[in-house]
């Protein structure tokens, strides 16, 4: 199964580079599924990936100037202290087993890949629904309270902290909707903010476990390939007109995530 999770760790990267995310939510099923990896572990080992590839991704945006640093660092403050203590305090608290129920029992590692399959099925639906940049994200003229954008980033950090996923989905319709940037501007900040979560919460975890700095350097190695690649194909094609097909196979994914760890 090694090669086949190489070839998907190339996928990896070209959807980051092509449609500007959804990679990185495919990083733990392939290193659970592909390299048997314990899902706790493929966590820690997601972090690192995602964050080395959002900061290979984000070298372009940087150089057209598309990432905001004042809006990163009000969104991503209270982000990186949400990644810290769900490291910290969340994660390490949750039991192997969880609870046990007739047959089934809940492990650990089962509760993560459950979780994982639901936020693959809650993303997988801003890249299927019919929209078109800022139409996907739009919200009322309110004021923005600063309030919201506080809890939207720890939630962000939470979810970052917990599955090892970058959490874009989240994090740029949080700065299209609340904070009124552009979307290449977004796509950019989002990606330097998912850099120092991910690298932030690898730091925070990489003392607690054994890496196998072999394996997890090829699969950056290949993602950070693809995303060159998919950066290429992007000037060929309509990187929009893909999305919603990622979005079936990420539904398609999460589905079968929650069959195989609940009934198979």
């Amino acid at each position: 199964m090694d090669t086949t999770g190489y070839i998907a760790s190339i996928f990896i990267g070209i959807s980051l580079g092509l449609i500007g995310g959804g990679g990185s939510i495919l990083t733990v099923p392939v290193l659970v599924y592909l390299f048997g990896i314990d899902a706790a572990v493929a966590t820690v080992y997601s972090l690192f990936i995602v964050g080395m590839t959002s900061v290979a991704g984000s070298f372009t945006y940087f150089r057209k100037g598309l990432v905001n640093m004042k809006t990163a660092l009000i969104f991503g403050i209270p982000s990186i202290i949400s990644v810290f203590l769900t490291r910290t305090f969340f994660v390490p608290a949750i039991p192997d087993e969880v609870f046990t129920l007739a047959n089934f029992s809940l492990t650990k590692d089962i509760m993560l890949m459950l979780l994982f399959a639901v936020l693959m099925i809650f993303a997988s639906y801003n890249m299927i629904k019919k929209c078109k940049g800022e139409d996907c994200f739009k919200t009322d003229n309110k004021p923005v309270k600063n309030t919201a954008i506080v809890l939207q980033g720890a939630l962000v950090g939470f979810v970052t902290g917990l599955i090892g996923a970058g959490g874009g989905f989240l994090i740029i319709p949080a700065l299209v909707g609340l904070l009124k940037l552009d979307i290449k501007n977004a796509i950019g900040t989002s990606l330097f903010i998912i850099a120092l979560n991910s690298l932030f919460g690898f730091g925070v975890s990489v003392s607690h476990f054994v890496i196998e700095w072999n394996l997890i350097l090829k699969i950056l190695g290949l993602a950070i390939l693809g995303v060159l690649i998919g950066s290429w194909l992007s000037t060929k094609i309509d990187g929009k007109k893909l999305k919603p097909a990622f979005g079936w196979f990420v539904l398609v994914m999460g589905v079968y995530i929650l069959i195989k760890e609940t009934l198979i």
